[in-house]
């Protein structure tokens, strides 16, 4: 809890800098007042003050102003897995307690999911995964529930990506590189609304002992991360793990993508 209240004029401050930042180049007093409902006076002299400081710069002409390089550094501290990471813990750590099972939340990283948040840690388990783990994005739940679930275009740069790396001829790897079969693999995520670790990757990888689900972490406007759940294929089968796992699996998904996109700040992409 704050110990004091917070002080408005300052509020009234960032909320000026943000909508300059989300109207590009058409922030106007007019629009910004629009946009904002602060009085246009007090908007004027806000301006001026970020321009002295040397956040914004008016452009004479049109009466408008811009960002400039300057406020790139109040974002230079900016962790983008540390945020969501924090954001998502509690929801993770009642999660853990709530169904006896690890999991892992990852964010797409380039061509894998890199884990940022795990519930694995400490557990006396031969699977532990620490943070900083990138999961094949064919091979693991995590990948294939972001996969199917993210937008077209980004999907298929990501496949074309891993399909061109040749010196990569994994099993999970070289579906990819075939595109009727990813796309239905894809597509039955889609149906389900889960995806399960690829088998032959719990073969090579874990002897076959482990299995999980995953589901992505989104709203119905932006796709942030995935979730999974892991569990012993001797204690559960995949029916079992499916009525009594998936449902709390998606409730907390759905919770933590609710909760990301509440904190997420304007014109930063988490």
């Amino acid at each position: 809890m704050a110990s004091y209240k917070p002080v408005a004029a300052a509020l009234r401050v960032l909320d000026v800098l943000a909508a300059v930042n989300r109207l590009n180049k058409k922030a106007s007093v007019a629009e910004i007042h629009r946009r904002t409902g602060i009085d246009k006076a007090t908007i004027v002299r806000m301006l001026e003050t970020l321009a002295h400081a040397g956040y914004l710069v008016r452009d004479a002409d049109q009466t408008i102003y811009q960002v400039t390089g300057k406020a790139l550094s109040l974002s230079t501290a900016f962790d983008r897995h540390t945020v969501v990471g924090t954001i998502i813990a509690p929801l993770m750590s009642e999660f853990r307690v709530a169904v006896g099972w690890p999991s892992d939340v990852a964010l797409f990283d380039t061509d894998a999911m890199l884990v940022i948040k795990s519930s694995r840690e400490g557990e006396p388990f031969s699977f532990n995964r620490a943070p900083g783990f990138r999961a094949p994005m064919a091979g693991t739940s995590l990948g294939l529930a972001y996969l199917a679930f993210c937008p077209e275009p980004e999907r298929a740069a990501i496949l074309a990506r891993i399909a061109a790396d040749t010196g990569d001829t994994t099993p999970w790897s070289r579906l990819v590189q075939e595109p009727a079969r990813i796309a239905r693999r894809l597509e039955e995520v889609r149906s389900r609304g889960y995806a399960t670790m690829d088998e032959t990757y719990s073969r090579i990888e874990y002897e076959g002992r482990i299995a999980s689900i995953g589901v992505p972490i989104m709203t119905e406007r932006e796709l942030f991360a995935s979730i999974n759940i892991i569990y012993l294929t001797s204690a559960l089968s995949p029916q079992a793990a499916r009525e009594t796992l998936l449902g709390p699996l998606k409730d907390v998904a759905a919770r933590m993508g609710t909760a990301l996109a509440e904190k997420a700040a304007p014109g930063i992409q988490l």
